[in-house]
């Protein structure tokens, strides 16, 4: 294995269905824009509630892209 650099980026991503739901919501959109990323980590999951349900859900992710040589 070579040796690599990464770089780290925080985002948020949000929706009414699930975590699992905002968690891939957030790396398909960064991957738009981001190449090479090839890991994350949920750094926070909180949420929205309107009237005493939960209405969406909110996670963010720390997002690691390896740097291309």
């Amino acid at each position: 294995m070579p040796d690599n650099v990464y770089s780290v980026t925080e985002i948020y991503g949000s929706s009414t269905k699930s975590i699992e739901d905002a968690i891939g919501t957030a790396v398909a959109t960064a991957g738009k824009t981001l190449r090479n990323i090839e890991w994350f980590k949920v750094s926070e999951i909180r949420g929205h509630v309107e009237n005493n349900k939960v209405a969406h859900f909110q996670v963010g992710l720390k997002l690691g892209f390896r740097y291309e040589r």
